[in-house]
C-alpha cells in the first residue's frame, strides 16, 4: 500500500496530536493568575473572604513563581509540578528563604484555575490577559 506525501503528512499530524503533544501542566500554569471568587464559605464570612481572594495572585514564569497574599509581602521561589492527573495538578513551592508549600490546583480550560484550600473550599483564579 502506497501513500502520497500529503496523506503521509496528514497521518503524521493526526498521530502527533493523538499522542499528547499539547501543553504540559507546567506550561499551562505559566502567566499571572488573579483571585476572582471563593466557594463554600459561610455567608457571614463571605465578604471578608472575597476581599482576601481579590488580593491573591500567582505569577508563574519559567520555573519561578511569585505568590501574593493580602497583608503579606509577595513571596518568590521555585516551583515544580510533583503530580499531574488530567486537569488536577499538585505543585510544590520552594521558598527562596527555605521551606516548602504544596497546593492542589485544578486547571479549567485555558483561563481558569481552582486552588483547593481545604474543607471543601476552593479559590477560583482567572488568567490575566496580556495587553
Amino acid at each position: 500500500m502506497r501513500f502520497s506525501k500529503k496523506t503521509a503528512l496528514a497521518l503524521l499530524v493526526v498521530a502527533l496530536s493523538a499522542s499528547g503533544c499539547g501543553k504540559t501542566p507546567k506550561d499551562r500554569l505559566q502567566g499571572r493568575w488573579l483571585g476572582e471568587s471563593i466557594e463554600n464559605v459561610p455567608e457571614p464570612h463571605l465578604a471578608k473572604a472575597m476581599g482576601w481572594v481579590k488580593g491573591t495572585a500567582f505569577e508563574f514564569a519559567g520555573s519561578k513563581v511569585t505568590v501574593t497574599i493580602p497583608a503579606e509581602s509577595p513571596r518568590t521561589g521555585a516551583f515544580r509540578v510533583t503530580e499531574a492527573n488530567g486537569d488536577r495538578v499538585l505543585v510544590s513551592f520552594l521558598r527562596e528563604e527555605g521551606g516548602r508549600d504544596e497546593a492542589e490546583l485544578q486547571l479549567v480550560g485555558e483561563g481558569q484555575m481552582r486552588w483547593k484550600i481545604g474543607d471543601g473550599r476552593e479559590i477560583v483564579l482567572v488568567k490575566a490577559v496580556r495587553n
